[in-house]
């Protein structure tokens, strides 16, 4: 029987992947891919809203980086955490090499923008498998229907879950020194 292209596939039918085929299959793919558990999950576009926030948040790494050993990265650069690759929204890392062109393994901030359909998966698997990456600091997790963050940060013995939520209120990045008021993230 011929597969029509809306069915859908179970998992467990498809072929897993090994990283150096997934890295090979994303070099030439005109769609992003995360690569979990050796499945490929297809990344679909985002709203209005939600970019403007990663962007904003981008804009303002960025400027408060220039000159520093810091460099912020988009969501077209990926994070390795084993064998799995994320793309975030928007993360920084802090070190002297450039490490490999594609991926990076050591973030200190990542943050993703909530969306409907990712917003389940990103503060459950996805934060696990980056509370894993020991140079991480800071994850922070941000509302883009109202202005509220959820910021994790590790700690001596564990994370500490710190909820921001107000339009008055301000963003503390201990991982880069940033302070950022929310006016300028939710813009």
């Amino acid at each position: 029987m011929p597969m029509l292209a809306h069915q859908i596939i179970p998992p467990e039918a498809l072929p897993r992947l090994t990283p150096d085929e997934y890295l090979a299959l994303e070099r030439e793919s005109e769609t992003r891919h995360e690569l979990v558990d050796g499945y490929l999950y297809a990344m679909i576009g985002a709203s209005d809203r939600h970019d403007e926030i990663a962007g904003n948040l981008f804009a303002a790494l960025h400027v408060h980086l220039r000159g520093g050993g810091c460099r912020v990265h988009g969501s077209s650069l990926k994070v390795r955490v084993g064998d799995d690759f994320y793309y975030p929204d928007v993360f920084v890392r802090c070190a002297g090499e450039r490490g490999d062109a594609y991926f990076k393994t050591d973030p200190v901030l990542i943050a993703e923008v909530l969306s409907p359909s990712t917003q389940r998966h990103d503060r459950g698997d996805k934060c696990l498998a980056y509370q894993g990456l020991p140079t991480l600091q800071e994850y922070l997790l941000i509302a883009q229907n109202e202005p509220r963050v959820v910021l994790l940060r590790r700690s001596d013995r564990d994370w500490e879950r710190l909820v921001v939520a107000g339009a008055s209120e301000v963003l503390r990045l201990e991982s880069v020194g940033l302070t950022l008021p929310f006016s300028g993230l939710f813009a």
